[in-house]
């Protein structure tokens, strides 16, 4: 009979592809690094195959490595329901979370990952709307937790857990931002982003029109891609293909816009505490939207290339 595979071992094969070294999946597991070179050479003996090559310094999976990735996640994550299944400790239940369109991209990927892992047993309720009706949720008892944004309102209770810039930005490949009206794609009335915008652009003269009105993330994003529009989006929303439109150009700087965590009063269960902490360091540990200057004779202006974060999870706060 063919013994089974060691646990410690698959363990530390998922961290090597987490982390995208040996090195660095050595902190994660708490070994030495031989000692996790030594664990590969035996999962790999034991299997019959070769499941890294190396690139540099760089590892990428085999063929075979691939293979056994899948399975190991799996066999990694019963291991842990089980033992959870007998913890009368674990934290159960669900959570009823909302939070923006266009937060939800970027920040619920690397949420429900550091959440689910620690905490299969608890079921989450995920609802994206506006801030406005997020606020009016959680004061009312129907969500138990909100990312909201806009927190200079004073909502009640709200915890600020994120900072960051706002931008006027327009697509890479065209030049609305030139027209002597200058098209807008943005929020409803009561977006801070637009309010933001609308009045950094009548403080400098520029005249403006709203062309496209949305909550929906990615219908302004579309307006923005396809050239039609210009937006006010915060560093979160940025996109592949867009571009950051500077004083160089024409455009104001911008505040800062807040990203905060509002908790309804009637949620203290366990499982809305772990929650809660997750988004904090969640948000905390997301690396900023990679920007490149664009080839020209503007080199402050930054087109977008790519949005590389931790694995995990966007959006905007309309």
């Amino acid at each position: 009979m063919a013994s089974p595979l060691d646990l410690d071992q698959l363990r530390t094969f998922v961290a090597i592809v987490d982390s995208g070294s040996f090195t660095r999946a050595a902190e994660d597991v708490f070994k030495t690094q031989s000692a996790v070179s030594m664990q590969m050479r035996r999962l790999e003996e034991r299997l019959g195959l070769s499941l890294f090559e190396r690139n540099g310094r760089a590892v990428r999976l085999t063929e075979g490595g691939a293979r056994l990735l899948t399975y190991a996640r799996r066999l990694l994550t019963l291991s842990h329901e089980a033992l959870l299944a007998f913890d009368d400790e674990a934290v159960q239940g669900h959570v009823r979370i909302g939070l923006p369109d266009d937060y939800a991209e970027r920040f619920l990927p690397e949420i429900l990952a550091r959440f689910s892992r620690s905490n299969p047993l608890v079921e989450l309720q995920i609802a994206c709307e506006p801030t406005s009706h997020l606020v009016e949720h959680v004061e009312k008892g129907r969500l138990d937790v909100a990312l909201v944004t806009d927190c200079h309102r004073n909502f009640n209770g709200v915890e600020i857990v994120r900072r960051e810039p706002l931008h006027f930005v327009t697509s890479a490949s065209h030049d609305v931002h030139r027209a002597e009206i200058l098209p807008l794609a943005v929020g409803r009335l009561d977006c801070a982003w637009r309010v933001e915008g609308c009045q950094a652009l009548d403080a400098i003269g520029r005249r403006y029109k709203v062309l496209f009105t949305s909550w929906s993330a990615q219908i302004i994003t579309s307006a923005v891609l396809s050239g039609l529009a210009v937006s006010v989006l915060a560093e979160c929303a940025l996109r592949p293909g867009m571009r950051i439109l500077g004083e160089h150009e024409g455009f104001p700087t911008l505040k800062e816009t807040e990203i905060g965590v509002m908790r309804a009063r009637t949620a203290d269960a366990p499982a809305v505490d772990a929650l809660v902490e997750h988004i904090r360091a969640s948000l905390a540990n997301l690396a900023p939207v990679e920007t490149q200057a664009k080839p020209s004779q503007v080199p402050e202006t930054r087109i977008i290339r790519s949005q590389r974060h931790r694995p995990g999870m966007v959006a905007a706060g309309w």
